[in-house]
């Protein structure tokens, strides 16, 4: 009997030490990619700095994040999400395709503004929304992927409205709204 019981002691003892071991590897790989058990959320910590990696930029198929030992993490995004970030202006902007969690920043930081986005086949995702940019100026969006849209953002009866789509080669930055 005191065999036995050791034995399955043992047993969890692995199965303990194996699952902790499994949780904290979970999706990495050698390459060092990775799946977050929340990549949403992940990127809104990052967004709103309650993660402050060294740097961390979104494409639309990655999140890549380096960390302060300068260790890169790579981790895929959903694959019926994409993620897109949105810098409305009026008078400044900068060039930007990739979105940089940790380095772009937007003219209009903590502003509400009306958002209505439409995709081409006349769905509509949001419509005439009051959302608040982050501190770093941008209106963050998870919509499917492999779409195009009609966004239009609106803040004191200025308007912005463009067409983008959420294929594989497409922008996640897109700072060419300019309220007019």
């Amino acid at each position: 009997m005191k065999k036995q019981m050791w034995i399955i002691a043992s047993v969890a003892v692995v199965i303990v030490i194996g699952t902790y071991l499994f949780a904290n590897n979970t999706g990495k790989d050698e390459a060092g990619t990775a799946s977050a058990p929340n990549i949403r959320k992940l990127v809104e910590d990052i967004s709103t700095g309650k993660e402050t990696p060294e740097s961390a930029s979104i494409t639309a198929k990655q999140l890549i994040v380096t960390d302060q030992d300068e260790e890169t993490t790579t981790y895929d995004l959903p694959e019926n999400e994409f993620f897109l970030s949105i810098a409305p202006y009026v008078d400044q902007t900068h060039p930007c395709a990739i979105h940089s969690l940790t380095g772009c920043q937007g003219e209009m930081s903590n502003k509400e503004f009306s958002v209505t986005i439409h995709d081409s086949q006349g769905n509509t995702f949001m419509k005439d929304e009051v959302i608040k940019s982050g501190a770093n100026g941008f209106l963050d969006f998870w919509v499917p992927r492999d779409r195009t849209y009609l966004i239009r953002i609106v803040r004191d009866g200025k308007v912005a409205e463009t067409q983008l789509s959420t294929y594989e080669n497409d922008n996640t930055c897109i700072t060419t709204m300019q309220l007019s």
